[in-house]
């Protein structure tokens, strides 16, 4: 089972689903992993009744960060804020459907986290100097 998802994430990997850049974006929000270097920007188009009308990414970094990502886009359109405010790491965690051990734990949640930032209208994570990518 466990090389069943692995070929899962391989291929969001290879062939990441709403990868780009999304203009116009109403809500983005741009984060990194300073123990590894990969980097995720998370771009939301929320409509007027407050649903993520659609959803892009940009990134670099391992196959677990930018498949992550890959697979958290797909999820959420049509989703409102308010759902995606509720995501939590064992939901991010249980998508990916591998255990991913604690070195690899943070490239697992950085799309959540950018998710939540995006979603939040945040310019910077509570506690942390702002990121020149992160305006909306």
């Amino acid at each position: 089972m466990d090389d069943l998802y692995r070929d899962f994430i391989l291929d969001h990997y290879k062939n990441p689903r709403n990868f780009g850049e999304l203009d116009p974006a109403t809500h983005r929000y741009h984060d990194t992993n300073p123990l590894c270097g990969d980097e995720i920007t998370m771009f939301l188009l929320v409509g007027d009744e407050g649903r993520i009308d659609d959803v892009h990414f940009t990134g670099r970094g391992c196959a677990i960060s930018q498949a992550s990502a890959s697979i958290l886009t797909e999820e959420i359109k049509g989703k409102t804020l308010d759902e995606v405010k509720e995501f939590d790491r064992e939901h991010v965690l249980a998508n990916l459907g591998i255990p991913i051990s604690p070195a690899r734990i943070k490239c697992a949640l950085l799309s959540l986290k950018a998710l939540k930032g995006a979603a939040w209208g945040l310019t910077a994570w509570p506690g942390e100097e702002p990121k020149e990518a992160a305006s909306s």
